[in-house]
């Protein structure tokens, strides 16, 4: 027998699986923003370089969510480095999956700087590419997929966690519909999805007409077939067949009244305490935060639902940072929550607030008044962790600087009694780690869709003024 001949079927086909399997190298990026990525690609071998490590070794000692990543992320390896050598590989799953550390030794044939980490880790890559190993390099890093293409690597983005931004939820869709079932919807005071289910299509990516799938909460901006003038709005009921009509608050809730059909929807969801998370999308201007304040200034201090109106910002700047603030942790805050302050400002010297009885105190006064009765605080969201919230109205801004672990640790400080509304604006992004595709509130839009606990609304126009909306649309 030859040597070939000799080969028995048992070596033939883990001959053929190793030629099948894939050679991932992973991008430190990648690591930071799930430490669980290692354990994402089945049968195949995950290759970290020894420069990933290092990197690992300087972000763990951050006190944000990519300190906390890198810690975890080390540990795990730190465990896998019982089940043998690391540099040899070793196994992660039972699928035949396995992992393996690379030394980051070679040279890459073109002029790029070795002294540069990106260039090490695209010649780990480009080594085994070099070897007739099928690799794929795997980063969150634009520049570093670039580099790697004109190198001939293989490159695809971690597409785990993320959703297309284009097609994220919006809360709500627009349907044609006789003027018959408008009229009895009103009429009934409700309507059988049954009865609409013939006129639930919409255009999809290919241009072709498919079904629209509802969901709990999820609204319906209905139009007559034979007149476009004669509209309704409803709802879908959480656990049932039926929508109901939506008319939106006839007086001003805190001073505030809707101005189009998505605020319309927003407020719905805010003074609905059944509906105990909310998540409000839009473009600055539409009206977000300034309506999620609205509500629960209502909610605490005239309805009484809730016992305080909590308000967190993450501490993020656009653009270069001023450095410290001096200050106590008060005076520090007062900064970062200036967007806050102002929308405050505006409701309490806005006229229909039950609050603004005649006195000769200040806005400002009025706020500080507020604050020093404890039942409205301000806070960053440094020191959420560990928390349990309970009866509070709790509404955090910004939350598109937010990673998806971050939003989930926010959520899940929600004690009894309490309503979450976390808003956001996924196109002003100042997290450097962090995308349209990849933040925390469009990761929550497009996981917590369908709860009956959750509602959403994508707020389109801005309403803060003239030169606002002329800026939002041209600029």
């Amino acid at each position: 027998m030859t040597g070939t001949e000799s080969c028995t079927p048992q070596t033939e086909s883990a001959d053929r699986r190793s030629r099948g399997r894939k050679h991932f190298v992973l991008d430190t990026n990648v690591l930071l923003h799930n430490p669980k990525s290692i354990f994402m690609f089945d049968d195949n071998e995950v290759v970290i370089p020894l420069s990933v490590i290092e990197e690992l070794d300087h972000f763990k000692k951050n006190t944000d969510d990519t300190g906390r990543n890198a810690r975890q992320i080390i540990r795990q390896i730190d465990r896998l480095r019982r089940e043998g050598h690391l540099f040899e590989g070793v196994p992660i799953n039972d699928r035949g999956g396995t992992l393996r550390i690379d030394r980051c030794d070679q040279d890459l044939p073109f002029n790029l700087d070795l002294g540069i980490v990106d260039n090490r880790i695209l010649a780990v890559a480009h080594s085994l590419k070099s070897q007739g190993e099928r690799t794929v390099f795997i980063s969150m890093d634009i520049n570093a997929r670039v580099k790697a293409d004109a190198l001939g690597i293989g490159v695809q983005d971690f597409e785990a966690d993320k959703v297309d931004p284009e097609w994220l939820f919006t809360g709500y869709a627009h349907v044609s519909v006789p003027g018959e079932l408008i009229d009895e919807l009103y009429a009934e005071r409700q309507l059988p999805i049954s009865r609409l289910e013939p006129f639930l299509r919409m255009e999809g990516e290919d241009g072709e007409e498919v079904e629209i799938e509802l969901t709990c909460n999820q609204y319906l901006v209905l139009k007559a077939v034979d007149e476009e003038s004669h509209a309704g709005l409803a709802r879908l009921l959480a656990d049932t067949e039926h929508i109901i009509p939506i008319a939106g608050p006839r007086r001003p809730i805190f001073g505030v009244m809707a101005r189009n059909v998505e605020q319309t929807m927003a407020l719905d969801l805010l003074l609905d305490d059944d509906i105990r998370l909310i998540s409000l999308l839009g473009s600055a201007g539409t009206g977000k935060t300034l309506l999620a304040l609205a509500a629960g200034m209502h909610k605490v201090y005239k309805d009484e639902r809730y016992d305080k109106l909590l308000v967190a910002r993450p501490v993020m700047p656009l653009g270069r940072d001023i450095g410290y603030l001096p200050g106590d942790k008060d005076e520090k805050l007062a900064m970062w929550m200036q967007p806050i302050f102002d929308n405050l400002a505006y409701l309490l010297s806005t006229r229909g607030s039950h609050m603004n009885q005649p006195d000769s105190l200040t806005t400002e006064q009025r706020i500080d008044k507020l604050i020093d009765d404890g039942k409205l605080v301000l806070e960053p969201l440094t020191y959420i962790r560990g928390r349990s919230i309970p009866h509070q109205f709790l509404v955090v801004d910004e939350v598109q600087n937010l990673s998806p672990h971050e939003v989930k640790t926010i959520v899940s400080r929600a004690g009894d009694g309490t309503k979450i509304i976390l808003t956001g604006d996924i196109n002003q992004i100042d997290n450097p780690y962090l995308d349209a595709s990849s933040n925390g509130l469009s990761f929550l839009v497009e996981r917590m869709k369908g709860q009956s606990l959750h509602g959403h609304v994508t707020l389109a126009k801005t309403e803060r003024s003239t030169l606002a909306s002329l800026a939002a649309e041209i600029l």
